[in-house]
């Protein structure tokens, strides 16, 4: 198995960051068939797979603030009023994801992206563990 870390900044704000590049920059120096697992160590985001940059991003955060709003219900209380909410987002989109390779790239559909998706304002420095499997 093949693994690298790749580092980002998240921002300032609620966001769902396209890796999509990274992802398929690091499959392709692999090569070959395999699984692409996407892995973020942290409590408070998570991988989806998603169509974006046609407001799907901005739908997703949207439904995730009705589902999650950030208000003061949330029993895990410190930093930003609803910090307690990005505990509880990864039970919705997990920290994970797993994209078959094949001849060295990504088979994903045609609209499909990968994405970090991050509610908490708090902490904007992330990685992510990219880990290839060949077959």
């Amino acid at each position: 198995m093949k693994s690298q870390i790749i580092s980002l900044t998240t921002g300032s704000r609620e966001t769902v960051h396209d890796i999509t590049g990274e992802c398929q920059s690091f499959a392709g120096s692999v090569g070959g068939d395999g699984l692409l697992h996407v892995f973020v160590p942290h409590a408070t985001a998570g991988v989806a797979i998603l169509e974006l940059g046609a407001g799907s991003d901005d739908d997703l955060l949207a439904a995730l603030g009705d589902l999650l709003p950030a208000d003061d219900r949330w029993r895990h209380a410190h930093g930003s009023k609803g910090h307690g909410r990005s505990h509880v987002m990864p039970a919705l989109i997990p920290p994970f994801a797993t994209v078959p390779v094949l001849g060295g790239r990504l088979a994903l559909g045609t609209w499909q992206s990968i994405a970090i998706v991050d509610l908490n304002v708090d902490n904007r420095e992330r990685q992510v563990r990219l880990s290839f499997l060949s077959d």
